[in-house]
């Protein structure tokens, strides 16, 4: 099993990264503020643009430390790859079945049924924990509604007709989502989902935790072997990683969405943390991505019992399981692609 090592997370945007020997050097105004030892990293995440030195790049391709370049709100920049690594057939496989509709819709629709449960499931555990808080009828019945839409995308033949069911159960779930929650609602209130630039407070938390998880799981594509940038559900664009985008749909309720409730209805952020710029986009200050951050790594630090596998892990080696068994799939080994279903 994959051992979960640590991420570093650069949010300062005048931060310049460089190496010295196995060490990196963490620079600030030409001063050294932080010495880390290379060989304790998986990735590197660097909200800025000062960016990182030739030297730090190159051994981080050598020793296949993942180095991503974000912009200060989240948006993906570039990402330093080394050589490539993994099962030259596992990515022929991965590359024909792409082509193919038919193979494309099966593999989709079970992300997507991961997705429609998890979120379900979300919705599920507030009536169960919350009943005196939260409209229940309301939950119940839009939990029934995605229930219906579950099974519906099991029957679609085609990867518009995913689309379509998708977009359906997208909208059922965001029209509750502000049922959830439960503390500091005058100030991360949520009408709608909204996005480049989210339009307010808990679009723009949300909208982070997506950027995270995306790098997550296109790690976990890269590490198993596959091209996190020819997906199956999305369609290929330059630039967008496409697989990272299907794979990280089943994930999303519990990583990001379930997390993002906790964070606000434990008030463990505050509205004061965002800023809003004259275009109407909401941005979170530096402060209160270093708060999130550091929640998000505690969350991957959880214990869970993995629902296919049977096996105790750290929530966060989820990505790297669900990679690892849709690479089965792709190699004959499994049957069909068991999708992550959150207890």
């Amino acid at each position: 099993m994959k051992k979960l090592l640590n991420t570093l997370y650069i949010t300062s945007p005048d931060i310049y990264l460089a190496l010295d020997g196995e060490t990196i050097l963490i620079k600030k105004e030409e001063e050294v503020s932080t010495r880390l030892p290379l060989h304790n990293l998986e990735n590197i995440v660097c909200f800025g643009y000062r960016g990182a030195s030739p030297a730090l790049m190159g051994a981080c391709a050598k020793y296949n430390i993942g180095l991503c370049f974000l912009s200060p709100s989240g948006y993906f920049l570039a990402r330093v790859n080394g050589k490539v690594r993994g099962n030259v057939l596992l990515r022929k496989t991965q590359y024909r079945i792409s082509e193919d509709e038919t193979q494309s819709t099966q593999i989709a629709a079970n992300f997507l049924v991961g997705k429609i449960s998890n979120c379900r499931k979300v919705l599920d555990r507030a009536v169960r924990d919350h009943a005196l808080l939260v409209d229940t009828n309301k939950l119940s019945g839009t939990s029934q509604a995605l229930k219906e839409c579950m099974h519906s995308v099991l029957e679609c033949k085609s990867i518009n007709e995913l689309m379509g069911f998708e977009g359906s159960a997208a909208k059922l779930y965001f029209s509750v989502f502000d049922h959830l929650i439960l503390q500091q609602k005058d100030t991360f209130h949520f009408n709608e989902r909204s996005r480049r630039p989210p339009l307010d407070n808990m679009n723009a938390l949300l909208s982070f935790l997506y950027t995270l998880l995306t790098y997550e799981v296109a790690s976990a594509l890269e590490t198993v072997g596959l091209d996190p940038y020819v997906g199956f559900l999305h369609q290929d664009r330059p630039g967008r990683p496409s697989l990272a985008l299907d794979l990280m749909e089943e994930l999303r309720p519990v990583f990001a969405d379930r997390l993002a409730l906790s964070m606000i209805n434990r008030k463990q952020i505050s509205a004061n943390g965002f800023i809003r710029k004259e275009s109407g986009g909401i941005l979170m200050d530096e402060e209160t991505r270093k708060k999130v951050i550091s929640i998000w790594q505690e969350r991957k630090q959880d214990n869970i019992t993995h629902p296919f596998l049977g096996e105790k892990m750290m929530f966060g080696l989820v990505p790297y399981v669900q990679a690892l068994l849709l690479a089965r799939y792709l190699r004959g080994d499994l049957d069909a692609y068991p999708p992550f279903f959150w207890t």
